[in-house]
């Protein structure tokens, strides 16, 4: 088995589940039902992404693990998405923010795997990147329409950015088992990502008219299992008709 593609695939399953779970947590509860429906079928798409990831997770490991096995039968020491991902959603602006820091992030990475020598891993890519590209659009959008809109809307905005900001940085954070996938050529790694990253969103942020909070340092520990408070909500959540009716499928 290839250790640093499995943990690499599962990785990014649990990126993609996670967040898909927060923004399923909109679902009938938009502000408007364009944007109720907008965020459940971006929900869907994260969800999509994570099968995609987990079911070749499961054939790497060769262990018979299935993709229901993967996403509900794990402890949460066990997952590794980023901490930004399990982040509540709050109010819409916080959402909108908290999704644009990793839209911006995830658009770039997927940019990237379609270049990869591993079929599997560009053809996920390939297929996910339009879907990637619009969430993107949108988040950007709505960044922009809430900042430059009422003041209370810009306040908002600028408090999730100081809410947030400082777990940006685990999304471009070097990890040993990624420059073995590399030098591989599995995946395309940029040689200072975080430089690619950081200059789009902080550039964003100045012509949003939202002042970043450069002097928080970041925070790291979800690739590594160590998770906020809320992770463990989520679980409850997330596994609960898994743990009850044991094997039931997606």
């Amino acid at each position: 088995m290839n250790q640093s593609l499995f943990k690499y695939s599962l990785h990014l399953g649990d990126n993609a589940l996670i967040i898909g779970h927060r923004l399923s947590e909109w679902c009938g509860h938009g502000p408007v039902l364009e944007q109720d429906i907008a965020l459940t079928n971006i929900a869907l798409d994260f969800v999509g992404q994570a099968r995609m990831w987990f079911q070749y997770a499961g054939e790497i490991e060769g262990k018979g693990r299935t993709e229901d096995d993967l996403a509900y039968l794990r402890l949460e020491r066990d997952y590794t998405n980023c901490l930004l991902t399990e982040q509540t959603n709050g109010h819409w602006g916080k959402t909108i923010l908290r999704q644009y820091l990793y839209d911006v992030y995830n658009y770039q990475l997927y940019e990237d795997l379609m270049e990869s020598q591993d079929e599997r891993i560009a053809a996920i890519a390939v297929k996910s990147i339009k879907e990637i590209a619009y969430h993107r659009e949108f988040s950007t959008d709505w960044l922009y329409r809430l900042s430059g809109g009422t003041e209370e809307s810009q306040q908002k905005m600028q408090e999730a950015l100081d809410e947030l900001y400082h777990y940006a940085g685990e999304l471009v954070e070097h990890f040993s088992w990624e420059q073995e996938l590399a030098q591989q050529g599995l995946i395309q790694r940029r040689e200072n990502p975080g430089e690619a990253y950081f200059s789009i969103i902080n550039h964003e942020m100045d012509r949003a008219g939202l002042d970043v909070p450069y002097d928080r340092p970041m925070q790291t520990g979800g690739r590594t299992g160590l998770h906020t408070e809320h992770m463990g909500f989520i679980l409850t959540e997330l596994q609960y008709m898994q743990r009850t009716y044991p094997g039931v499928e997606w």
